[in-house]
């Protein structure tokens, strides 16, 4: 649903509210039994859970899903990490779905994230930070084709 904001006495401007996102819970809080205190998260803000998938990433998906990294040092921990046990894909919907996610799960450094995110909460490392969620629409193109292919 999109909805126009009056800018002015002749200008309006549309917005997008509601909008689609993905996240993974990764295979360190699948290991601890997070995902469904992860999941709980979502939904009690009040977001749509549209798709849930359990699988675990190959090398391939996990190169492509993190192919934007490929040339950073730390693009092997990555995939290495994703691939090293099953994960939770989650495509939800709701009132601007990225930013909120992305303020809900917090700093990608664990010990950065401030306390009540997910990560702040639960997190443990850089690579072993319990969840991933697209940061754009166009991360959440390519990544939801990934994880959903």
């Amino acid at each position: 649903m999109d909805q126009k904001i009056r800018q002015g006495r002749n200008s309006t401007q549309e917005v997008k509210l509601t909008e689609h996102t993905l996240f993974i819970v990764k295979p360190d809080a699948v290991a601890r039994k997070l995902t469904g205190e992860v999941i709980a998260r979502f939904e009690r803000k009040g977001f749509k859970l549209l798709k849930l998938k359990m699988f675990t990433f190959t090398q391939k998906q996990a190169e492509n899903f993190y192919g934007v990294h490929k040339d950073k040092p730390f693009f092997s921990e990555l995939t290495s990490f994703i691939t090293s046990g099953p994960v939770v894909a989650a495509i939800i919907e709701g009132n601007n779905a990225i930013a909120t996610t992305r303020i809900m799960i917090g700093a990608t450094k664990s010990f950065e994230a401030t306390p009540g995110s997910i990560r702040g909460d639960f997190g443990l490392g850089f690579s072993d930070n319990i969840i991933h969620a697209s940061d754009s629409q166009e991360s959440f193109d390519h990544e939801s084709r990934v994880a959903f292919e």
